[in-house]
């Protein structure tokens, strides 16, 4: 499928091996699957789901990786479309549960697509069922070990992460990747969002991983830089909240892209201003410097000028390098 890449599985890692547990590294419209082994009684799990587009696809690499064992169960980091799309395939194919932040779990049983943000970012997720709460302070056992629950807010105020102490492997989902910040979703509404960040980022350097495994990309040690990297780029967004706003806008834009590969420009200048989230952007003064809010015209054209997206003769589309 395009768009789809597994760029690889991580079963090199002796620590991972003793956790029980694989890293599926996705592409960016997928999130990272961390599938755990069934140990003892401790059921076979899942670590977010990726994306509904890709939702066979991580049902069939959730299956390869744990070979005849079924999946029992599924946990969210956070409740993006890109970390629990896969949801509900993997119910359907196996009766699994899932377990989410415990502050999600009501808009999870009434199904809320407003509070979810599949409504506000024109994104897209199967309904499922929640039958656990991760409850920050508490702990979930997986793969034979039990992992801390620690509250994650700033990319998604209701997110979690997980950490093994012993090994000292954290699961960050968004709160923390290598060379990139993800989007400060409470920030695009008030430059006091950017608090909740800067407080994950003080935890996690406070409780020291030795490894991270991040909602996107190759799983890393080198945590003191990239914690360094993202206080140096959220200083940059405080300094500039516009720089932000332009970021974030970007970054959806082209989330949608991946999943839809090529469409005319009048619709995707259509789907992004019909689009909620976007009403975030505009507006403020017009698009154009660093210190205004991008226009979604503004946006379209800095892509196609930075080569992100092609404009053939009017159809805007990846480069063929997204495969």
């Amino acid at each position: 499928m395009a768009g789809a890449a597994v760029a690889g599985v991580e079963r090199l890692n002796p620590v991972f091996g003793q956790l029980g547990l694989q890293v599926l590294q996705r592409g960016w419209l997928s999130s990272n699957n961390i599938v755990f082994s069934r140990r003892g009684k401790c059921p076979a799990t899942v670590v977010d789901t990726g994306y509904d587009s890709h939702a066979q696809q991580t049902a069939d690499l959730v299956s390869t990786s744990l070979g005849a064992a079924p999946l029992e169960r599924v946990v969210n980091t956070h409740l993006h479309s890109d970390h629990c799309g896969g949801n509900a395939a993997l119910q359907a194919a196996s009766a699994c549960e899932v377990w989410v932040p415990e502050v999600s779990l009501a808009s999870v049983a009434e199904w809320d697509e407003s509070r979810l943000t599949f409504e506000q970012t024109g994104q897209t997720c199967q309904r499922f069922i929640a039958h656990g709460a991760l409850e920050v302070g508490n702990e979930v056992v997986m793969g034979g070990y039990p992992w801390a629950i620690l509250r994650a807010p700033g990319h998604d105020a209701e997110a979690v992460m997980f950490f093994q102490r012993e090994s000292r492997v954290l699961i960050s989902g968004d709160a923390l990747w290598e060379d990139r910040l993800a989007i400060i979703f409470s920030a695009l509404q008030s430059t006091a969002g950017f608090a909740d960040t800067r407080s994950v980022l003080a935890d996690i350097e406070a409780i020291d991983p030795r490894i991270v495994i991040p909602g996107h990309g190759a799983p890393f040690s080198g945590v003191a830089g990239a914690i360094a990297a993202s206080r140096r780029r959220l200083d940059a967004f405080e300094a500039d909240p516009c720089r932000h706003l332009q970021y974030a806008a970007r970054a959806l834009t082209m989330f949608h892209m991946l999943e839809v590969r090529r469409l005319p420009h009048h619709d995707l200048i259509d789907w992004l201003r019909q689009t909620p989230i976007f009403q975030y952007f505009t507006g403020r003064s017009d698009g154009g410097s660093s210190n205004s809010s991008p226009s979604v015209e503004s946006v379209v054209a800095r892509l196609v000028a930075d080569g992100l997206l092609l404009d053939d003769h009017g159809d805007i589309h990846l480069p063929n390098s997204y495969g």
